[in-house]
Protein backbone atom coordinates (compact mmCIF):
# COMPACT_ATOMS: atom_id res chain seq x y z
CA UNK A 1 0.00 0.00 0.00
CA UNK A 2 1.23 3.52 -0.83
CA UNK A 3 -0.19 6.57 0.90
CA UNK A 4 -1.31 9.59 -1.04
CA UNK A 5 1.26 12.16 -0.10
CA UNK A 6 4.28 12.80 2.11
CA UNK A 7 2.12 14.10 4.93
CA UNK A 8 1.75 11.22 7.44
CA UNK A 9 -1.84 12.34 8.04
CA UNK A 10 -2.77 11.86 4.39
CA UNK A 11 -5.30 9.07 3.79
CA UNK A 12 -3.91 5.91 2.24
CA UNK A 13 -4.94 4.86 -1.25
CA UNK A 14 -4.47 1.50 -2.88
CA UNK A 15 -4.28 0.73 -6.56
CA UNK A 16 -7.21 -1.19 -7.93
CA UNK A 17 -5.27 -1.95 -11.10
CA UNK A 18 -2.19 -4.00 -11.83
CA UNK A 19 -1.50 -6.50 -14.57
CA UNK A 20 -4.59 -5.36 -16.48
CA UNK A 21 -2.80 -2.29 -17.90
CA UNK A 22 -2.11 -2.57 -21.61
CA UNK A 23 1.07 -1.09 -23.03
CA UNK A 24 -0.89 1.34 -25.17
CA UNK A 25 -2.98 2.49 -22.21
CA UNK A 26 0.16 3.15 -20.16
CA UNK A 27 1.73 5.13 -23.01
CA UNK A 28 -1.44 7.21 -23.23
CA UNK A 29 -1.51 7.85 -19.47
CA UNK A 30 2.11 8.96 -19.52
CA UNK A 31 1.41 11.39 -22.36
CA UNK A 32 -1.46 12.83 -20.32
CA UNK A 33 0.81 13.18 -17.28
CA UNK A 34 3.36 15.08 -19.34
CA UNK A 35 0.67 17.45 -20.60
CA UNK A 36 -0.82 17.99 -17.14
CA UNK A 37 2.62 18.63 -15.65
CA UNK A 38 3.22 21.45 -18.13
CA UNK A 39 -0.15 22.97 -17.27
CA UNK A 40 0.84 22.87 -13.59
CA UNK A 41 4.07 24.79 -14.20
CA UNK A 42 6.65 22.02 -14.37
CA UNK A 43 9.28 22.35 -17.07
CA UNK A 44 9.76 18.60 -17.50
CA UNK A 45 8.78 15.23 -16.08
CA UNK A 46 10.25 11.79 -16.64
CA UNK A 47 9.68 8.28 -15.36
CA UNK A 48 12.32 6.07 -13.74
CA UNK A 49 12.41 2.50 -12.59
CA UNK A 50 13.53 1.84 -9.02
CA UNK A 51 16.90 0.12 -9.60
CA UNK A 52 19.54 2.38 -8.02
CA UNK A 53 22.35 -0.10 -7.37
CA UNK A 54 25.23 2.06 -8.66
CA UNK A 55 23.93 5.12 -6.83
CA UNK A 56 23.59 3.08 -3.64
CA UNK A 57 27.28 2.13 -3.85
CA UNK A 58 28.21 5.77 -4.37
CA UNK A 59 26.10 6.81 -1.35
CA UNK A 60 27.67 4.18 0.92
CA UNK A 61 31.19 5.19 -0.14
CA UNK A 62 30.34 8.86 0.49
CA UNK A 63 28.99 8.07 3.96
CA UNK A 64 31.99 5.87 4.78
CA UNK A 65 34.29 8.85 4.19
CA UNK A 66 32.26 10.96 6.61
CA UNK A 67 31.44 13.50 3.92
CA UNK A 68 27.91 13.93 5.32
CA UNK A 69 29.22 15.65 8.45
CA UNK A 70 26.47 16.09 11.03
CA UNK A 71 23.71 15.15 8.58
CA UNK A 72 23.07 11.88 10.38
CA UNK A 73 19.74 11.49 8.64
CA UNK A 74 21.68 10.59 5.50
CA UNK A 75 22.57 7.21 7.01
CA UNK A 76 19.74 6.77 9.50
CA UNK A 77 17.35 5.13 7.03
CA UNK A 78 19.72 2.48 5.72
CA UNK A 79 18.83 1.13 2.29
CA UNK A 80 15.40 2.79 2.23
CA UNK A 81 17.05 5.87 0.74
CA UNK A 82 18.35 3.96 -2.28
CA UNK A 83 15.57 1.37 -2.58
CA UNK A 84 12.24 3.12 -3.20
CA UNK A 85 10.14 0.00 -2.69
CA UNK A 86 11.55 -0.35 0.84
CA UNK A 87 10.66 3.25 1.63
CA UNK A 88 7.18 3.01 0.10
CA UNK A 89 6.07 -0.63 -0.41
CA UNK A 90 4.39 -1.22 -3.75
CA UNK A 91 6.44 1.34 -5.67
CA UNK A 92 7.44 0.24 -9.16
CA UNK A 93 8.03 3.63 -10.82
CA UNK A 94 9.03 7.15 -9.86
CA UNK A 95 7.66 10.20 -11.69
CA UNK A 96 10.41 12.85 -11.42
CA UNK A 97 9.65 16.51 -12.09
CA UNK A 98 11.68 19.68 -12.33
CA UNK A 99 10.69 23.34 -11.96
CA UNK A 100 12.86 26.38 -12.71
CA UNK A 101 13.42 28.84 -9.86
CA UNK A 102 15.89 31.47 -11.08
CA UNK A 103 13.98 34.76 -11.16
CA UNK A 104 14.93 37.63 -13.43
CA UNK A 105 14.10 40.16 -10.71
CA UNK A 106 16.90 38.85 -8.48
CA UNK A 107 20.39 40.29 -8.62
CA UNK A 108 23.09 38.17 -10.26
CA UNK A 109 24.90 36.39 -7.42
CA UNK A 110 28.29 36.93 -9.07
CA UNK A 111 27.69 40.69 -8.87
CA UNK A 112 26.79 40.55 -5.18
CA UNK A 113 30.04 38.77 -4.32
CA UNK A 114 31.80 42.08 -4.94
CA UNK A 115 29.40 44.07 -2.74
CA UNK A 116 30.87 43.05 0.59
CA UNK A 117 28.42 45.10 2.64
CA UNK A 118 25.49 43.05 1.37
CA UNK A 119 24.43 39.54 2.28
CA UNK A 120 24.40 36.92 -0.44
CA UNK A 121 21.60 34.38 -0.12
CA UNK A 122 21.37 31.37 -2.41
CA UNK A 123 18.94 32.21 -5.20
CA UNK A 124 16.66 29.26 -4.43
CA UNK A 125 15.79 30.69 -1.01
CA UNK A 126 14.74 34.21 -2.02
CA UNK A 127 11.07 33.41 -2.48
CA UNK A 128 8.52 31.03 -1.00
CA UNK A 129 9.75 27.73 0.40
CA UNK A 130 10.04 25.43 -2.61
CA UNK A 131 8.93 22.42 -0.56
CA UNK A 132 5.48 23.94 -0.25
CA UNK A 133 5.23 25.06 -3.87
CA UNK A 134 6.45 21.81 -5.43
CA UNK A 135 4.53 19.53 -3.09
CA UNK A 136 1.27 21.34 -3.80
CA UNK A 137 1.76 21.07 -7.57
CA UNK A 138 2.78 17.41 -7.41
CA UNK A 139 -0.30 16.65 -5.32
CA UNK A 140 -2.45 18.32 -7.98
CA UNK A 141 -0.74 16.19 -10.61
CA UNK A 142 -1.45 13.05 -8.58
CA UNK A 143 -5.08 14.13 -8.22
CA UNK A 144 -5.42 14.49 -11.99
CA UNK A 145 -3.92 11.05 -12.50
CA UNK A 146 -6.41 9.62 -10.02
CA UNK A 147 -9.32 11.30 -11.81
CA UNK A 148 -8.22 9.67 -15.07
CA UNK A 149 -7.28 6.16 -13.92
CA UNK A 150 -9.15 5.68 -10.67
CA UNK A 151 -7.58 4.85 -7.30
CA UNK A 152 -3.85 4.19 -7.55
CA UNK A 153 -1.00 3.98 -5.09
CA UNK A 154 1.34 6.95 -4.78
CA UNK A 155 3.28 9.21 -2.45
CA UNK A 156 4.63 12.69 -3.09
CA UNK A 157 8.14 13.75 -2.05
CA UNK A 158 9.95 17.08 -2.22
CA UNK A 159 13.30 16.87 -0.43
CA UNK A 160 11.42 15.76 2.68
CA UNK A 161 12.27 12.08 3.12
CA UNK A 162 15.13 9.66 2.43
CA UNK A 163 14.96 9.91 -1.36
CA UNK A 164 17.87 9.96 -3.82
CA UNK A 165 16.17 12.64 -5.87
CA UNK A 166 19.06 13.47 -8.20
CA UNK A 167 19.70 9.80 -8.95
CA UNK A 168 16.03 9.25 -9.73
CA UNK A 169 15.84 12.40 -11.86
CA UNK A 170 18.90 11.26 -13.81
CA UNK A 171 17.36 7.83 -14.39
CA UNK A 172 14.17 9.56 -15.54
CA UNK A 173 16.10 11.46 -18.21
CA UNK A 174 15.84 14.93 -16.65
CA UNK A 175 19.59 15.46 -16.87
CA UNK A 176 22.89 14.10 -15.66
CA UNK A 177 24.60 14.50 -12.29
CA UNK A 178 27.47 16.93 -12.83
CA UNK A 179 30.90 16.99 -11.23
CA UNK A 180 29.50 19.37 -8.60
CA UNK A 181 26.79 16.76 -7.75
CA UNK A 182 23.92 18.92 -9.06
CA UNK A 183 21.65 17.78 -11.87
CA UNK A 184 22.42 19.42 -15.21
CA UNK A 185 20.66 19.77 -18.55
CA UNK A 186 22.23 21.03 -21.75
CA UNK A 187 19.21 23.24 -22.49
CA UNK A 188 18.40 24.35 -18.94
CA UNK A 189 21.53 24.30 -16.77
CA UNK A 190 20.88 23.52 -13.12
CA UNK A 191 18.77 26.30 -11.61
CA UNK A 192 15.72 24.12 -10.92
CA UNK A 193 14.00 22.17 -8.14
CA UNK A 194 13.22 18.47 -8.17
CA UNK A 195 10.28 16.51 -6.82
CA UNK A 196 8.95 12.98 -7.11
CA UNK A 197 5.81 10.86 -7.10
CA UNK A 198 6.44 7.26 -6.05
CA UNK A 199 3.75 5.13 -7.68
CA UNK A 200 2.58 1.59 -8.36
CA UNK A 201 1.56 2.49 -11.92
CA UNK A 202 3.90 0.54 -14.27
CA UNK A 203 4.46 3.50 -16.61
CA UNK A 204 6.97 3.33 -19.49
CA UNK A 205 10.39 4.53 -18.30
CA UNK A 206 12.57 7.19 -19.89
CA UNK A 207 16.19 6.77 -20.89
CA UNK A 208 18.98 8.57 -19.00
CA UNK A 209 20.91 11.24 -20.89
CA UNK A 210 24.67 11.23 -21.41
CA UNK A 211 27.10 13.09 -19.16
CA UNK A 212 28.28 16.28 -20.86
CA UNK A 213 30.71 17.67 -18.27
CA UNK A 214 33.62 16.53 -20.42
CA UNK A 215 37.00 17.80 -19.25
CA UNK A 216 35.56 20.92 -17.62
CA UNK A 217 36.60 21.46 -13.98
CA UNK A 218 35.24 24.96 -13.42
CA UNK A 219 33.11 23.92 -10.43
CA UNK A 220 36.07 22.20 -8.74
CA UNK A 221 38.43 25.10 -9.44
CA UNK A 222 36.04 27.82 -8.25
CA UNK A 223 34.57 26.25 -5.09
CA UNK A 224 35.48 28.82 -2.38
CA UNK A 225 36.23 26.20 0.28
CA UNK A 226 37.45 23.32 -1.86
CA UNK A 227 34.39 21.24 -0.99
CA UNK A 228 34.34 19.48 -4.38
CA UNK A 229 37.30 17.26 -3.54
CA UNK A 230 37.14 15.31 -6.80
CA UNK A 231 34.76 15.05 -9.75
CA UNK A 232 31.36 13.92 -8.45
CA UNK A 233 32.64 13.97 -4.84
CA UNK A 234 31.49 16.74 -2.48
CA UNK A 235 32.71 16.87 1.11
CA UNK A 236 29.68 18.51 2.72
CA UNK A 237 31.75 19.42 5.79
CA UNK A 238 33.52 22.04 3.66
CA UNK A 239 30.50 23.16 1.64
CA UNK A 240 29.18 26.65 2.44
CA UNK A 241 25.60 25.45 1.99
CA UNK A 242 26.19 22.86 4.72
CA UNK A 243 28.07 25.31 6.95
CA UNK A 244 25.37 28.00 6.79
CA UNK A 245 22.29 25.76 6.89
CA UNK A 246 22.87 22.22 8.18
CA UNK A 247 25.67 22.81 10.71
CA UNK A 248 24.35 23.84 14.11
CA UNK A 249 27.61 24.49 15.90
CA UNK A 250 30.70 26.56 15.19
CA UNK A 251 31.90 27.06 11.65
CA UNK A 252 35.54 25.88 11.40
CA UNK A 253 37.79 28.93 11.54
CA UNK A 254 39.76 28.05 8.42
CA UNK A 255 36.54 28.08 6.38
CA UNK A 256 35.16 31.40 7.62
CA UNK A 257 37.23 33.76 5.48
CA UNK A 258 36.45 31.89 2.22
CA UNK A 259 32.74 32.29 2.98
CA UNK A 260 32.95 36.00 2.13
CA UNK A 261 29.47 37.53 2.30
CA UNK A 262 27.57 34.28 1.69
CA UNK A 263 25.09 34.07 4.57
CA UNK A 264 22.71 31.32 3.43
CA UNK A 265 23.79 28.68 0.96
CA UNK A 266 26.21 29.02 -1.93
CA UNK A 267 25.69 29.15 -5.70
CA UNK A 268 29.29 29.41 -6.89
CA UNK A 269 29.47 26.00 -8.58
CA UNK A 270 26.31 26.86 -10.51
CA UNK A 271 27.45 30.39 -11.32
CA UNK A 272 30.59 29.16 -13.09
CA UNK A 273 29.04 26.16 -14.86
CA UNK A 274 29.09 26.79 -18.64
CA UNK A 275 25.78 24.95 -19.10
CA UNK A 276 24.00 27.62 -17.07
CA UNK A 277 24.33 29.93 -20.04
CA UNK A 278 21.19 28.12 -21.13
CA UNK A 279 19.34 28.42 -17.82
CA UNK A 280 15.76 29.61 -18.13
CA UNK A 281 14.08 32.08 -15.80
CA UNK A 282 11.09 31.08 -13.74
CA UNK A 283 7.70 32.69 -14.23
CA UNK A 284 6.45 31.55 -10.82
CA UNK A 285 5.32 34.41 -8.60
CA UNK A 286 6.19 32.31 -5.54
CA UNK A 287 9.87 32.41 -6.51
CA UNK A 288 10.09 36.20 -6.79
CA UNK A 289 12.58 37.58 -4.24
CA UNK A 290 11.11 38.89 -1.02
CA UNK A 291 11.83 42.50 -0.11
CA UNK A 292 15.02 42.83 1.91
CA UNK A 293 16.39 39.37 1.14
CA UNK A 294 17.98 39.96 -2.24
CA UNK A 295 21.03 42.18 -1.68
CA UNK A 296 20.10 43.08 1.90
CA UNK A 297 22.54 45.19 3.92
CA UNK A 298 24.49 42.98 6.33
CA UNK A 299 24.25 45.43 9.22
CA UNK A 300 20.49 45.69 8.82
CA UNK A 301 20.03 41.91 8.57
CA UNK A 302 22.25 41.44 11.63
CA UNK A 303 19.99 43.74 13.59
CA UNK A 304 16.88 41.60 13.15
CA UNK A 305 15.43 40.37 16.42
CA UNK A 306 14.26 36.78 16.56
CA UNK A 307 10.67 37.98 16.18
CA UNK A 308 11.56 40.00 13.09
CA UNK A 309 13.56 37.09 11.66
CA UNK A 310 10.60 34.74 12.08
CA UNK A 311 8.20 37.28 10.60
CA UNK A 312 10.32 38.07 7.56
CA UNK A 313 11.16 34.43 6.83
CA UNK A 314 7.67 33.01 7.33
CA UNK A 315 7.06 30.46 4.58
CA UNK A 316 10.72 30.69 3.52
CA UNK A 317 13.44 28.03 3.38
CA UNK A 318 15.67 30.43 5.34
CA UNK A 319 13.78 29.50 8.51
CA UNK A 320 15.81 26.27 8.52
CA UNK A 321 18.94 27.97 9.81
CA UNK A 322 17.16 29.53 12.80
CA UNK A 323 17.86 32.96 14.28
CA UNK A 324 21.07 31.84 16.00
CA UNK A 325 22.40 30.37 12.75
CA UNK A 326 21.36 33.54 10.93
CA UNK A 327 23.34 35.74 13.31
CA UNK A 328 26.32 33.34 13.25
CA UNK A 329 26.46 33.44 9.45
CA UNK A 330 26.14 37.21 9.23
CA UNK A 331 28.78 37.72 11.92
CA UNK A 332 31.21 35.81 9.70
CA UNK A 333 30.26 37.98 6.71
CA UNK A 334 30.75 41.15 8.77
CA UNK A 335 34.16 39.87 9.86
CA UNK A 336 35.06 39.42 6.20
CA UNK A 337 33.90 42.92 5.27
CA UNK A 338 36.38 45.80 4.92
CA UNK A 339 37.11 47.70 8.14
CA UNK A 340 34.16 49.91 9.01
CA UNK A 341 33.24 51.62 12.27
CA UNK A 342 29.55 50.89 11.62
CA UNK A 343 30.34 47.18 11.25
CA UNK A 344 32.27 47.19 14.52
CA UNK A 345 29.40 48.93 16.31
CA UNK A 346 26.89 46.39 14.98
CA UNK A 347 29.07 43.50 16.13
CA UNK A 348 29.59 44.99 19.59
CA UNK A 349 25.83 45.18 20.07
CA UNK A 350 25.75 41.36 19.80
CA UNK A 351 28.78 40.68 22.04
CA UNK A 352 26.59 39.66 24.96
CA UNK A 353 24.09 37.61 22.98
CA UNK A 354 22.67 34.69 25.02
CA UNK A 355 23.98 32.16 22.49
CA UNK A 356 27.59 31.06 22.94
CA UNK A 357 27.70 30.29 19.22
CA UNK A 358 26.77 33.88 18.33
CA UNK A 359 29.23 35.33 20.84
CA UNK A 360 32.08 33.20 19.49
CA UNK A 361 31.55 34.28 15.89
CA UNK A 362 31.04 37.92 16.87
CA UNK A 363 34.37 37.91 18.73
CA UNK A 364 36.07 36.33 15.73
CA UNK A 365 34.57 39.00 13.47
CA UNK A 366 35.72 41.81 15.77
CA UNK A 367 39.22 40.37 15.74
CA UNK A 368 39.13 40.34 11.94
CA UNK A 369 38.01 43.96 11.90
CA UNK A 370 40.87 44.94 14.23
CA UNK A 371 43.34 43.11 12.00
CA UNK A 372 41.93 44.96 8.99
CA UNK A 373 42.65 48.23 10.81
CA UNK A 374 46.29 47.29 11.28
CA UNK A 375 46.64 45.95 7.74
CA UNK A 376 44.55 48.21 5.51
Amino acid sequence: MIDSGSDPQSPATESGHGAEWSEQRLISIKADIQRWSTELGFQQIGVADIELGDHEKHLHAWLARGFHGEMNYMERHGTRRSRPAELVPGTVRVIAARMNYLNDEARRPQDLLNETGKGLISRYALGRDYHKVMRRRLQKLADRIGEAVGPFGYRVFVDSAPVLEKALAAKAGLGWIGKHSNLLRRDAGSWFFLGEIFTDLPLPVDRPVDDHCGRCTRCLDDCPTGAIVAPYQVDARRCISYLTIELRGSIPEDLRAPMGNRIFGCDDCQMVCPWNRFAQHSEEDDFRPRPGLDAGELIELFGWSEEEFLRRTEGSAIRRTGHVGWLRNIAVALGNAPHDDAVISALRRRKDHPSEIVREHVNWALKRQREATRNP
